[in-house]
Formats: structure tokens, sequence, C-alpha cells
């Protein structure tokens, strides 16, 4: 059965059980007092911990309720949560009880990434905003759904890519907006993060306490793999996106921010594999190279290296653009720019103020808690033009990952429709565009 032809058949009964609630369209939470905001974060064991802190560390915002599928890593949670904020938050294991519940004014989401999607439509049809972490959809198709959703329900949905709020990152792009480099025709994005295989195991029983079918949710049933599961479902297709679909969002992100460019790809390619460990089921490559060309001719490439490698210019993962005039590198919190043939240093920002721009903001929890307070003041005032990271933004460079992946995957130069988000006359990449849904975790197409 084709998508359409079996979200069509789905899509209603989806569609019931994702309106979980009455649907709100402005404002939030009327339970919270003196503008409080509530929030509920879902995925607790990585990135999602970090949510935690950073919400509960913002003037009157309170994290109130955490929602994993994986019940073993509640009660640490909780503790942690607790001795941060003083207060001791619910615990859920079904993100749909999160959204029915009329007190959550916001769901964080640092979920698996082919549970990304869903649950923030879910969300947003429950009169939640949303922040949602980096790649904003498994597939293209779900990145555009969000969209509809936060536009149709009125919802503020701000997306994880925390360079957005660097200093740091704003300040270098400032100077690469101005001219000064005269015309920015390239940026190429270093991605350096050495990976050790994570080797083989057979299928076994799920552990106690663990609710599989939630964490499959939308990928097809397969058995239980202990190897596929905590953070190794990155390195599959059925749940993850690879390293391109892991960092190379925040990558991706600067270098188009870099170079001015709203829409999509016009032709992509990349190639790669998965080198060196012979012991490992790894499906995603280890090793990728990815070109995409622009309508008006300007390229990013990104590069991904996942073996032991050296750095480019002592950064392991950032950027480096390329104008008329000279060129600069971005990494972490620093950059420097350089002029002429002669590579004469120009403007810059410099390690030390690095250091301690870091120091500081590591103390706070997060490397960028603005980014969560640029989220909550958009909550407040229902503005969501002054969000720094919209949702937009972010379906623009989590498809440039997705691009790229599918070009690896079909072999070949892809070409692609900015307007109708589609391959012209290509049945095989289009069928990578979108998944098949495993009944009820199914993503409409009218949300």
């Amino acid at each position: 059965m084709d998508r359409r032809k079996f979200i069509k058949k789905a899509g209603s009964s989806a569609v019931a059980v994702a309106a979980v609630g009455p649907f709100v369209t402005s404002g939030f939470a009327k339970n919270s007092p003196s503008d409080r905001v509530n929030v509920a974060v879902m995925g607790i064991r990585s990135r999602g911990r970090a949510h935690m802190r950073s919400f509960a560390r913002l003037p009157n915002v309170e994290v109130t309720m955490l929602n994993d599928i994986d019940e073993g890593l509640l009660p640490k949670a909780v503790a942690d949560l607790e001795e941060i904020s003083g207060k001791k938050a619910k615990t859920e294991v079904d993100i749909r009880r999160v959204c029915e519940n009329k007190d959550i004014d916001a769901i964080s989401i640092a979920s698996p990434n082919h549970w990304h999607a869903l649950a923030a439509i879910w969300a947003c049809q429950a009169g939640k905003d949303v922040y949602v972490e980096k790649p904003v959809s498994h597939n293209i198709f779900e990145g555009r759904k969000i969209i509809e959703a936060a536009r149709k329900y009125k919802r503020i949905v701000q997306v994880g890519t925390q360079s957005r709020s660097s200093r740091a990152t704003r300040s270098a792009m400032e100077f690469l907006h101005s001219g000064q480099l005269g015309e920015i025709y390239m940026a190429r994005s270093c991605l350096i993060k050495s990976r050790d295989s994570f080797g083989r195991a057979p299928n076994s029983a799920v552990p106690e306490g663990v609710h599989y079918d939630l964490w499959l949710g939308p990928a097809p049933w397969r058995p239980f793999n202990e190897k596929r599961f905590h953070y190794n479902w990155h390195w599959f297709w059925d749940t993850g996106n690879g390293e391109t679909g892991n960092t190379g969002p925040h990558n991706c992100d600067r270098a188009r921010w870099g170079l001015q460019l709203y829409e999509h790809p016009r032709e992509i390619q990349s190639m790669g594999d998965y080198y060196v460990w012979k012991d490992c089921d790894q499906e995603t490559p280890n090793t990728q190279i990815s070109v995409m060309k622009y309508s008006n001719g300007k390229i990013i490439q990104l590069e991904v290296r996942g073996l032991y490698s050296n750095s480019e210019e002592k950064i392991l993962q950032g950027e480096f653009f390329y104008g008329s005039e000279g060129w600069l590198k971005l990494g972490g919190s620093s950059w420097q720019s350089y002029f002429g043939r002669k590579d004469e240093p120009g403007p810059g920002m410099g390690s030390d103020e690095a250091k301690a721009q870091a120091a500081k903001l590591n103390k706070m929890g997060d490397e960028a808690p603005g980014h969560f307070q640029n989220f909550i003041n958009a909550v407040r005032s229902r503005k969501r033009e002054e969000l720094v990271a919209d949702i937009l933004e972010g379906h623009l460079s989590t498809s440039m990952c997705h691009l790229s992946n599918i070009a690896y995957r079909t072999g070949r130069t892809l070409v692609f429709d900015n307007a109708t988000e589609t391959f012209p006359n290509d049945d095989e990449a289009n069928a990578q565009l979108s998944r098949e849904y495993r009944y009820p975790y199914v993503v409409p197409e009218q949300v």
C-alpha cells in the first residue's frame, strides 16, 4: 500500500488519537498563575536532561512533568530535578497522556528522531507550545506537517538549533551579512566526531519497565535489540538519520544562515560508507561527504568524519565561509576572518573571550540557555516572530540532511523542487520523502 493510500485509510483514526484534548488556539494553560509556564520534557536520558535542567533554572518556569518510555530512568531524573528546583515533577510514560494534561503549557521534545514530528504535531493539536530538538523530523514530509500544525493551531514552536542564540555565532553572522567579505559564494561544514564500534548483540526480551511499543511508535515493528536501543538508534534508518542527521542540522543551519539561503537546495550529491568496523550492524555511514547547490548557484558542503581524524584549523565541528574578498572560520564560540591572497587577519572573536563565555554558560546548565529563554519569552508574548529558531528555519536545515541522506542512499545526483518539496520524475527518491507509519502512530496528511 503506498503512503498516500495508507494515510488516507488511517488518517481519520490517527487524528482522533492525536486530538487528545480540547484544542487551545491562543495563550497557555489557564491554571498557570502569575505567568508561570509549566513545561513537560519528553525523553530524559541524554539531551532531555539538559532541557530539564535549563528550563528549571529559568524565572517563573516549572518543569512539572517528565515523560519517558523507560520507567527505570524516571526516579533519578525526578530526584535531579528536585535538587535544582526544589519541586517534585510528575512522571508519565505515554506522550498522549502528557498532551491530555490541561496544566501543561509547553512540551519539550528530546526523544529519538522518529518521534519528533508526531509528538510535536500531537502537542500542537492539544494546544501546547513546543520546543523540539534537531532534527525536527525523521523525513521531509514530517517537517512540513509540523509547520502546518504550528500555523493552524497558532503554536509557538522553537527548534533546538542553539547556535541561533550563541553570541559568537550571531556576531559572525552579522559580519558575514555586512558585506565586508564581499560575495559569499560557498560554505563548508566539518563535522569530525570519532565513534568506535558498538558491537552486536542477539535479539532479547524487552527490559523490565521499558514500554517498547511506545518506543517504536511510528517505526516498523521489530524484535527488541539492545544495540538498536538507547543512543544507538541514531545509526539505523528506521529510527535515526546517521551523523549527518544527528549533529549535521547544527552545521547546515549555520552554513545556510551565513549564506542567507531561505529555500531548499536544487541539486544534491552525497557519497560515503560505513568504514573500518566489521563487528557492528550499523546501517548509516560513518564517513559521508555531501554537496548542495542552490538555485542562485551558491554551494554548501557537509563533511562527516566518524573515524579518527585531524581537526581543521583546530576546529572539529564548525564552518568555513568563502567570499570574494576573503574567508571566515567559525568554530565553537569563536570566529576569525582573513582577507586577500596573504590571509591577513581581520575582525573576529578570540578564544580567550570564548572560553570566558563558555565557562559562564556551563554554570547555567546548557551551552545556550538563552535559547530556552527565547522560547519562553515567545510563549508569553504569543509572537512567533520573536523566535530565533522557528520551525520553518528548523525544517529547512533539517531537510538539507534528509536530502543528503537520500542522495547517499540512491547513489546519484538528485534534483529537488523547492515549491513542491519533491524530486521531479524520480519515484525512487520520492519514496524516501516519507515512510509507512505503524498504526496508530501515524503522521497524517491533514493535521
